[in-house]
């Protein structure tokens, strides 16, 4: 039997964490054919969510997708992530979160899922890949 990705309960307790501490959590995914998103606000085949509670709508961490409602430009959409497109989750106020390997081989992308996590923090951020902040998110109400 091969053992569970710990990717999905580390975006629960990042999630949490924000929550307990008046931050945001912002999820960093890689778009790809299974990951369900307005397309218009997918740049360089990414997309930045800020998932909290008051920005999203029924939010739900399975153990295989990321799936919420939410409004973009003031139309409501329904988006769903798959575990295996998330590449990071981090505090917007802070920085601090978890980036995740993302495979760009499907085959890969199996092995990707069970893969160990690096922590990562504002200040340990590897210099191959530098930080990127979202430069217009906002939460629309």
């Amino acid at each position: 039997m091969s053992e569970q990705s710990a990717k999905p309960y580390l975006i629960r307790a990042i999630c949490e964490w924000c929550a307990d501490n008046s931050l945001t959590p912002y999820l960093a995914v890689k778009v790809d054919r299974q990951t369900r998103v307005p397309a218009s606000f997918v740049k360089n085949g990414e997309i930045v969510l800020n998932i909290s509670a008051g920005a999203t709508r029924r939010l739900t961490v399975d153990n295989d997708r990321v799936q919420f409602t939410a409004r973009f430009n003031g139309a409501s959409h329904e988006v769903s992530v798959p575990m295996g497109a998330v590449s990071g989750i981090f505090a917007k106020e802070t920085g601090y979160g978890f980036a995740f390997t993302i495979a760009t081989d499907p085959v890969a992308s199996l092995d990707a899922a069970t893969a160990p996590v690096a922590a990562v923090s504002a200040n340990t951020i590897p210099p191959d890949k530098p930080r990127r902040r979202p430069k217009h998110l906002q939460v629309v109400k």
